[in-house]
């Protein structure tokens, strides 16, 4: 029979051994607490436009939270293919995530074939914030109203015509669920981004628009830009005189786009539930609200399995509106 002391000494043993292998993950890496390192959040478009600067917010405030640094990678391409595709094959350890969009919920729809699942390969993290378009047309239009627009859609089919800066946009798919909820035809013309289309509609070429918060604000202010509704389900803070496309005359219109943090597939759940909790804590920053004023967005705070929701419900929706109007990207 082995000395008291000896069989102490053996039990401090064994609960070390124990805590050793509790510490380790899986696959017999130990386990440290989440962050470590540095956090990637991959931004599927080129640097510079709003997705880019949404993601640059709430990289900077994320970061003060979490402890660690947080960058922006930015992997244009595809119309968002190439980034999301590039997260879909990362390791499912919490250190890159996604900047989701309203196109990650639209592509399966344009594309025949995707390179991943929009399910399968990815987990929700947060609803970061969502955002509208504005109907506009230049300050010198004969449009004074959603009505003015509707009545002259109909009684010229084919005359009028919209710009949007890119198939499959939230801009682009606002004016296709417009023409389909009011039964009219708007020609539809395609431009490279929204400033030409901008150019275009201020110039007299086209007679609409459905865009950006930002990129028609300041010429709305100016007076060459008048706003005729809002995209959006209640009236916008940033334009509170400016309808709704639902109050001015088309009941049960709304078309948003939004922000969401995605993370490859398996990854913990308590590295999920860490991120959540980060972003949450980011959108209530005073730079958050600034940039909320700046693009006409309105932040959430919300649980990973509210986005999936979500994004399951904006997928079935704008599936409909696209497969309707025989929308493919090129």
């Amino acid at each position: 029979m082995l000395p008291k002391t000896n069989n102490n000494k053996v039990r401090f043993l064994f609960a070390l051994a124990a805590c050793a292998l509790l510490s380790m993950l899986p696959d017999g890496r130990a386990a440290a607490a989440y962050p470590e390192r540095l956090v990637r959040i991959v931004v599927p478009f080129a640097p510079g436009g709003g997705t880019d600067s949404v993601a640059r917010t709430l990289a900077q405030e994320m970061a003060r939270d979490l402890g660690q640094s947080v960058i922006i990678e930015n992997k244009p391409g595809a119309g968002t293919i190439i980034g999301t595709q590039a997260v879909a094959t990362s390791d499912a350890d919490g250190y890159t995530l996604l900047m989701g969009t309203f196109a990650n919920a639209v592509n399966p729809s344009l594309n025949a074939k995707l390179p991943y699942d929009a399910h399968k390969d990815f987990a929700a993290v947060a609803l970061v914030a969502r955002s509208f378009n504005i109907v506009v047309v230049n300050a010198k239009s004969p449009y004074r109203s959603i009505a003015d627009l509707i009545a002259a859609a109909k009684a010229e089919p084919d005359k009028l015509s919209y710009g949007t800066y890119g198939t499959g946009t939230s801009a682009h798919l606002a004016g296709e669920l417009f023409k389909s909820m009011v039964n009219v035809n708007l020609t539809t013309v395609p431009y490279k981004g929204a400033a030409p289309a901008i150019t275009d509609l201020l110039g007299g070429q086209i007679q609409v628009m459905f865009t950006t918060v930002a990129s028609a604000a300041s010429l709305i202010e100016a007076g060459q830009l008048r706003a005729l509704a809002v995209t959006s389900a209640q009236r916008s803070p940033a334009f509170p005189n400016v309808p709704t496309v639902a109050e001015a005359g088309v009941p049960g219109y709304a078309a948003e786009s939004w922000y969401g943090l995605f993370a490859p597939a398996r990854t913990p759940r308590d590295v999920i539930d860490r991120l959540n909790k980060s972003a949450a804590t980011a959108v209530k920053s005073e730079a958050f609200n600034k940039l909320g004023v700046n693009e006409g967005l309105v932040m959430v705070t919300s649980p990973p399995d509210e986005l999936d929701r979500y994004f399951r419900g904006e997928e079935e929706r704008w599936r409909k509106v696209i497969q309707e109007a025989g929308i493919k990207v090129d």
